[in-house]
């Protein structure tokens, strides 16, 4: 039997993320295990349904941040744990801290033949990057790099940067394009379907309605559009037939309904929460807003570009992957309001013929990150770590201890 564990931070990352890693794994004859933070949710998810799909769950205490190190201690020690009784031979990490655990049991555990595969959600150094991100963030993944045997990133920038790093074998770099779009689910939405559901959300059919989805916090940087909508109110231009909605939950969520109070945009700007059923929100709308300061990839643009909604964004390296201005929307600056108010107004102002061909530009835009291409290159991905705990496991046999579990004493 042949174990792998996928490490994460949030308990609902799987379900999310890596149904699909899952099913590949699974085909290849892995059993599959899943580490993460249960008690910090994050995306709603049910525990039950892991079980269906045949994972075996444990509960870690990791944190998202790593200064709270009383937990990531703990969460180490229950990794060591994890790992010694379910025989774990390959380790898939994700997130910052769940990347920066799994590497390290990687170095713990290396003489033991563990293999680590990393995906990197995007490098917290990149071009234009604080000073303490290029340096701090980079030593860190300096000295992780050895303990890697494949590296996955999800952009161009990150990809040429990964070639950089001391990994065990520079060859076993990749780039997918995200989790992948699942291009079925996130289409056109049909005009009647349309109706039915702007009905539903109180939207009128004449009015025009932007749609932002993802975690309420400082990054994901929803309160920019609030202040955008102020300015052009502040300016004299008549909002009252503007709608924002934002799907999404997080700290951030009590500070957002204070600011939607306090600037009197409560019949403009609604939380639908966490949405299971996003599409229907996203494909009922006008445009979508992306304002996210850094972002890997950023599914939740490339979902709204599927379903053949324009996107008005910030320019970060991950939207750079698939925006293209003035052909399937249009940029901003991430912590200019007033810019992004002229981006609105921009949107709104579009002809019914300009839409329609930005519309159509935009589902053509996502078809290289279709979920078939990440399937592809996963499988390959895979089969690189397959090949890797074959050889530990031959090396396991010869030492003359082969029944013997891998973290042997």
């Amino acid at each position: 039997m042949k174990n792998i564990l996928i490490l994460a931070t949030v308990g609902g990352f799987l379900d999310k993320f890596e149904r699909g890693d899952v099913q590949i794994l699974q085909e290849m004859g892995y059993t599959v295990h899943y580490a993460a933070n249960l008690k910090e949710p994050h995306y709603q998810y049910d525990e039950y349904e892991l079980v269906l799909l045949g994972v075996h769950v444990h509960h870690i205490d990791i944190a998202r941040s790593p200064f709270m190190v009383r937990y990531n201690m703990a969460a180490y020690k229950q990794l060591c744990d994890i790992i010694r009784e379910n025989n774990i031979l390959a380790i898939h990490c994700h997130t910052p801290v769940g990347g920066m655990m799994g590497r390290m049991m990687g170095r713990k555990f290396a003489g033991q033949g563990l293999k680590v595969v990393y995906t990197a959600h995007g490098f917290h150094f990149y071009k234009g990057a604080p000073l303490i991100n290029n340096s701090l963030y980079y030593l860190a993944e300096w000295l992780m790099a050895r303990y890697t045997d494949i590296l996955v990133t999800i952009n161009r920038e990150d990809f040429k940067n990964a070639l950089d790093l001391p990994l065990k074998n520079p060859k076993r770099v990749f780039e997918i394009p995200g989790v992948g779009v699942d291009l079925g689910r996130f289409a056109p939405m049909p005009k009647e379907e349309r109706r039915v559901w702007r009905k539903k959300l109180g939207i009128p059919e004449e009015d025009t309605f932007f749609v932002s989805v993802g975690e309420l916090n400082e990054n994901k940087n929803q309160l920019v559009i609030l202040k955008a909508l102020t300015y052009l109110r502040e300016s004299g231009k008549d909002i009252s037939n503007v709608h924002y909605g934002i799907c999404g939950d997080g700290f951030y969520e009590e500070k957002i309904q204070r600011e939607i109070y306090m600037r009197n945009l409560e019949d403009n700007v609604k939380l639908y929460g966490y949405r299971r059923d996003v599409e229907n929100v996203v494909g009922c709308a006008d445009f979508s807003v992306f304002p996210t300061v850094r972002e890997g990839l950023g599914m939740a643009g490339l979902e709204a570009l599927a379903m053949g909604i324009p996107l008005l964004a910030s320019r970060n390296r991950g939207t750079r992957e698939y925006l293209h201005n003035g052909i399937n929307g249009y940029f901003c600056n991430a912590r200019d309001e007033k810019n992004w108010a002229a981006g609105l107004e921009k949107m709104m102002c579009l002809t019914a013929a300009q839409r329609e061909k930005m519309s159509k530009n935009c589902r053509k835009s996502v078809l290289p990150f279709a979920g078939e291409r990440t399937e592809a290159v996963m499988r390959k991905v895979y089969w690189e770590l397959d090949m890797a705990v074959e050889e530990a496991r031959a090396a396991t046999r010869s030492s003359g201890r082969e029944g013997e579990p891998a973290w042997w004493k």
